[in-house]
């Protein structure tokens, strides 16, 4: 039975037709992907699931008794703690645990309460609650702090806090990770991929839509075009369909040229009149093949620096902070000439501080930083946004920017970011969050500076425009210090990774997916109970902790040992969905339906493999941290 049913549904905005008559359905347990351009109508598309949009025509129906859960637009606010503003997201749990503590109660309904709480987990929901908000960056001190403490950035983090707390069946996600630091969003993405319930995820992050969901909703020309996988083979699949409708269109073509070159040379003739005719009758059945409109690609163009000397920049035994107090010390670094680094670290760790001194926006407390004497730096920073002045035009800030440069060289270097001429005459106030990151690139780069450094470049941008970022950094001769949220992003631009952490930048040996591990690693100590390794926790019998030891091994062993022979089942599974995937009678009329159902057990069997490579690595995690407690005792 489905979860959720998307029928025959029309939504209009604004005069102009989003969906027209579009259908979806989502199964219990399927996370969804939701794609498509800026304007298509995917975030209009959940408020309307959750209710806030009215449809124009068709039906939106929810399984009976299904609970669903979004992030709310509103961020939340008032003295409550973080901690208790989580757990209020759970409108049961509350409503059950005020009725416990009413003294009016009657006793048979109290009972029936006691029960229902024990069966949703009540006792284990602040630890939950905790667990989640650790994940989003919150500490255990810091989520007893009251929300209205906190900026709104921060508090939208509680926000998605609740929304997955809420463990709904239909989970509808708008940009999770646009509040959250690369560490937070690298969390997110495991926690969904062990959700059980189903998703419905608008989002910008190609790692995340290949990660995290088992097929992607295309809404283009006002449908919803569903494609198992996720957003790489979505790729896939439409550049293969383009290809093939471009080549079954060039055939009809030809054939329609050919016909139509007989009926112009023999109409006149009564002795080919009939063959005429025939003809005539037979363009009018040629197939009418749907036309592919191809996307307007997105291009960026940095300007070409002037070359330097290396380094670039250099510091030695640097501090820095602000009012007199140090956020780093002891930093020693280097950036020459076309060298790409990204900033590792939670929020709040000093990335934001370091891009700051690099780019001249704060004084050195101690230490000696080097620049190039001709060095030029363009900064980009989201927050910058809140200094474009909302009358103006792009033209007119970037007039004030470059006062010595003709109007044309102005416009010229607004196109370099796809602010053409009809979007650098709008005023600030109507362009979209895209708009006003191009303009803020456009403006960063306007002096062709040797390094860049980007702090959140890809908030606002769509996927065709991150994919044009990347290629131009990649042409970019210049440096590159990034600070992003996006692991795909890191993974695609930077060469090296600076761990910002412990009040110092050290370089980061290791990759995106060894940083993984080594979040994981740095989770599962720091979450250890309370004394475990401590001189308390070490005293007593000696024997008695190894047989507690044993105790916890056995388990934890059968867990790894199953989880690897589900992974060998799963993996002999995948082998024969691949032999029949690779026989071309699958492809043959006739068997469409057999080669969707292969397609997406295929997707299915990926998706479970990831699931039972966690389970195995969590088991072997756990493993080892037992044993090398048992080498302690």
């Amino acid at each position: 039975m489905s979860l959720l049913t998307l029928t025959d549904i029309t939504i209009r905005m604004a005069g102009r037709t989003l969906l027209n008559h579009a259908e979806l359905t989502v199964d219990p347990g399927r996370r969804i992907g939701l794609v498509g351009r800026n304007g298509a109508g995917k975030s209009t598309l959940l408020k309307a699931i959750s209710g806030t949009v009215a449809l124009d025509g068709g039906e939106i129906r929810l399984a009976q008794r299904a609970r669903m859960a979004q992030v709310k637009q509103e961020a939340p606010s008032g003295p409550q703690s973080l901690l208790d503003t989580v757990l209020e997201g759970d409108e049961e749990r509350s409503a059950l645990m005020a009725e416990a503590e009413d003294p009016t109660t009657e006793p048979m309904r109290l009972a029936e309460v006691h029960d229902r709480l024990h069966a949703i987990g009540a006792d284990a929901a602040p630890a939950r609650a905790a667990t989640i908000l650790a994940g989003l960056g919150f500490d255990a001190a810091t989520q007893l702090r009251p929300v209205e403490e906190f900026s709104g950035g921060w508090r939208m983090r509680v926000a998605l806090a609740t929304a997955l707390f809420a463990n709904p069946d239909l989970l509808l996600l708008d940009e999770p990770t646009n509040h959250l630091d690369l560490e937070a969003t690298l969390w997110l993405e495991t926690w969904l991929a062990k959700f059980p319930g189903s998703c419905l995820l608008v989002s910008h992050d190609r790692g995340l839509l290949d990660r995290c969901v088992d097929s992607i909703a295309h809404l283009d020309q006002g449908k919803i075009n569903v494609t198992p996988g996720g957003y790489d083979e979505f790729v896939r699949i439409r550049t293969e369909r383009a290809m093939q409708m471009k080549s079954a269109a060039e055939k009809v073509a030809d054939q329609k040229a050919h016909l139509q070159a007989f009926v112009d040379r023999f109409r006149a003739k009564a002795s080919k009149a009939k063959q005429a005719q025939a003809r005539i009758k037979a363009i009018a059945k040629l197939p009418q093949i749907e036309s592919v409109v191809e996307d307007t690609v997105t291009r960026f163009n940095f300007p070409e620096p002037a070359m330097m000397a290396p380094p670039i920049l250099s510091m030695e035994q640097v501090s820095c902070g602000y009012d007199g107090r140090v956020i780093l010390k002891g930093v020693s670094i280097r950036i020459d000439m076309e060298d790409r680094i990204a900033l590792l670290g939670a929020n709040g760790n000093g990335k934001s501080t370091l891009a700051k001194l690099i780019a001249g926006r704060m004084d050195v407390m101690g230490g000696q930083m080097r620049r190039g004497p001709k060095l030029r730096v363009g900064y980009f920073a989201q927050h910058q946004e809140e200094e474009l002045i909302d009358h103006e035009t792009p033209i007119d800030h970037m007039q004030r920017a470059l006062p010595a440069a003709t109007l044309q060289q102005v416009r010229a270097q607004l196109a370099r970011f796809g602010l053409d001429a009809d979007r650098a005459n709008n005023r600030v106030s109507a362009c979209s969050g895209g708009e006003k990151a191009r303009l803020l690139l456009a403006l960063a780069t306007r002096d062709a500076p040797q390094l860049l450094i980007l702090d959140e470049p890809t908030n606002h941008l769509d996927i065709d425009a991150k994919d044009a970022l990347v290629r131009a950094l990649g042409a970019f001769s210049g440096a590159v210090l990034l600070i992003t949220h996006d692991p795909n992003l890191v993974e695609l631009v930077a060469d090296q990774l600076w761990l910002v952490a412990d009040g110092t930048v050290k370089p980061y040996d290791g990759d995106m997916d060894e940083y993984r591990v080594f979040l994981a690693e740095r989770a599962r100590i720091s979450g250890r109970p309370a004394g475990r390794g401590d001189a308390t926790g070490m005293q007593g019998n000696h024997k008695k902790k190894q047989v507690d030891l044993k105790a916890v091994l056995a388990p934890l062993k059968k867990q790894a040992k199953a989880a690897e022979a589900k992974l060998a089942k799963l993996s002999e599974e995948r082998a024969k969905v691949e032999a029949l995937l690779a026989n071309p009678a699958l492809y043959t009329p006739g068997r469409t339906a057999d080669m969707i159902t292969a397609k997406t057990r295929m997707s299915d069997v990926a998706r479970e493999i990831r699931a039972a490579e966690a389970e195995w690595l969590a088991a072997e995690e756990a493993l080892e941290a037992a044993a090398e407690a048992q080498k302690v005792y």
